[in-house]
């Protein structure tokens, strides 16, 4: 038999696939007794607006921990660019600058100024040292500059982030994760406690950079009305589990997977906290 020899190997120096996370069968407790979530599947598409809707202590923002890293799942895997988050792991710690995290207390050092804020985006790319001495290379300060500009903070570069609106600080928020330049924006609970029009123009925002910078957003709302006129996708949790995902164009419901309960009665679920 004549033996067939391989001329050349393939060659593949990167994995780039639609789907940017994927979470399959998915369960996880704070106490080894009760899950906080049990049995996701969640897959994300790439490029996407994706947003994560519930009630409080219904998972929401345990979701977003896990694709950062911050939790390992008790059970199931979980992708995020076909690694598995962990920020323990070196391999992952590498791609962790990729992942912009925007927690519910936004994480802003209040006595640092609006510019310093958005800088220390930059850390990964530059160190600790810097963090300390606060020098950063001059083409980090323009860019810091640029999105400054980009959240409509123009002018305010100097002022301490205490003296700030809650619309401000959230726009700092945001531009502090673009700051790092990253493939995926997590946002956890971003227009909470913001009045009706503010809570738009900072949707309106991450919209546009997330078009702009071709970013997969992935945000968790309480208000599903709020989400469904924003994202691609809408996933809602309730105790833990996903009981409905729907899919969005325009002002168009495209995909419809739910349970046991009804349109109706989902809607009746949120439509209280979506009037608030």
């Amino acid at each position: 038999m004549k033996q067939i020899q391989m001329t050349k190997k393939p060659s593949f120096s990167l994995i780039s696939t639609k789907k940017i996370i994927q979470m399959n069968n998915i369960s996880t407790s704070y106490d080894s007794k009760n899950f906080a979530l049990e049995k996701i599947n969640m897959s994300i598409d790439r490029g996407t607006n994706y947003a994560v809707v519930g009630q409080s202590g219904s998972g929401k923002s345990t979701l977003l921990k896990l694709m950062n890293g911050m939790m390992i799942p008790s059970s199931g895997t979980i992708k995020v660019d076909y690694m598995t988050p962990n920020i323990n792991d070196k391999k992952f710690k590498k791609m962790m600058h990729t992942i912009g995290y925007i927690p519910q207390s936004l994480g802003l050092v209040k006595n640092s100024t609006v510019l310093e804020n958005i800088l220390l985006g930059a850390l990964p790319r530059l160190g600790f040292v810097a963090s300390i001495l606060k020098k950063f290379p001059a083409e980090e300060i323009e860019e810091a500059k640029r999105l400054l500009n980009l959240v409509g903070l123009s002018g305010k570069e100097n002022r301490k982030a205490y003296m700030l609106s809650g619309g401000e600080k959230r726009r700092v928020a945001i531009a502090r994760a673009l700051m790092q330049k990253p493939t995926i924006l997590l946002a956890d609970e971003i227009v909470s406690e913001l009045d009706h029009v503010t809570a738009r123009e900072i949707m309106d925002l991450i919209a546009d950079a997330q078009k702009k910078m071709n970013l997969t957003a992935i945000m968790v709302h309480h208000d599903i009305q709020l989400a469904l006129e924003y994202a691609n996708r809408v996933a809602v949790i309730k105790e833990g589990h996903k009981i409905l995902e729907i899919g969005v164009e325009g002002d168009a419901i495209v995909d419809f997977q739910t349970g046991d309960m009804t349109t109706e009665e989902i809607m009746e679920m949120y439509s209280d906290d979506s009037k608030k």
